[in-house]
């Protein structure tokens, strides 16, 4: 009976210095090449330009990220509440749907912060 697969290298056979230093550098090669295509770098964010007054700390974590968003969003809603119960007509109408763009954002991070995994 033919066998369909050959048979595996076998592991007690002697490999030179130069052939395991050659292997080594195949599988680093291998291992760059991967993660270069499977890991790629974090993009340059665009906070850092010079001409931004603002800049965030790149090594602030996510979770700390979205707090402040909702929070700032918390601060929105309530200076926006505040200005549509002034107004009457379409003016409040604007004003109201400007509120409710607010309201589903903090929805929406808030709900970011609750499955945000913590490092």
């Amino acid at each position: 009976m033919a066998k369909d697969t050959p048979n595996p290298p076998d592991t007690n056979e002697h490999v030179s210095r130069a052939q395991s230093a050659r292997n080594k550098k195949i599988d680093d090669a291998a291992t760059r090449a991967l993660d270069f295509y499977l890991k790629p770098k974090a993009k340059s964010e665009t906070s850092d330009k010079t001409d931004s007054i603002l800049r965030i700390d790149p090594s602030v974590d996510s979770e700390c990220l979205l707090a402040n968003l909702s929070e700032n969003l918390a601060s929105a809603n309530a200076m926006i509440s505040d200005l549509a119960f002034d107004l009457d007509g379409s003016r409040r109408r604007v004003a109201m749907g400007i509120l409710q763009v607010i309201e589903v954002s903090e929805l929406l991070a808030n709900r970011a912060l609750d499955i945000v995994e913590v490092r």
